[in-house]
């Protein structure tokens, strides 16, 4: 029988639910589009729908819902995504609600993914996103400061070439120009 989606990537979903609330009011965590829009539309089928996934005696990570497409199964797609790195960070959803310094959140975890049998570790992250990015502002500067220098450098050029133009090189230089005897 075929299973869908296959491979230790799916099959060890990750599947901690986490609830948040201030001053004993719930805040929403809003999981739609948390996932690459490249992987939404191209990677995951609008058609694709969980067939036998975690149907097995040995069960591995979270389920799937059987009548959502995969497309919108944005756990998943965020989950398929594999880090570079051993260390990584895995977008669970956002708050969407502004929170103040000095607020206190309480959080209710429900801990079923095992890192436990490989001496895992998972933290929990809360961070907030700027129009440069998210966790380090590092590459936003960087791709800002080498626009900006290959923008000063395209001028620059531009304007040597406007006040002294390059003359054009004399085609009978040219090897297939030249005459057999040399000359």
């Amino acid at each position: 029988m075929p299973i869908v989606p296959c491979g230790l990537i799916a099959w060890s979903l990750f599947n901690d639910t986490y609830s948040f609330s201030r001053s004993s009011i719930n805040l929403t965590v809003n999981k739609n589009d948390i996932s690459w829009k490249s992987d939404r539309d191209h990677k995951f089928g609008s058609d694709v729908f969980p067939k036998n996934f975690q149907n097995g005696s040995l069960i591995g990570g979270g389920s799937l819902n059987e009548n959502t497409p995969l497309s919108k199964q944005e756990d998943l797609i965020v989950w398929m995504r594999t880090a570079a790195l051993p260390t990584f960070r895995k977008l669970y959803g956002r708050i969407e609600v502004d929170l103040e310094k000095g607020d206190v959140i309480q959080v209710n975890l429900n801990n079923v993914y095992n890192t436990y049998s490989f001496n895992g570790k998972k933290k929990l992250v809360l961070s907030t996103t700027t129009w440069l990015g998210g966790k380090n502002d590092f590459l936003g500067i960087a791709y800002l400061t080498v626009g900006g220098l290959s923008f000063f450098l395209a001028m620059v050029f531009t304007l040597v070439y406007l006040v002294k133009p390059r003359q054009l090189g004399d085609p009978s230089y040219l090897s297939w120009n030249r005459n057999p005897g040399g000359q």
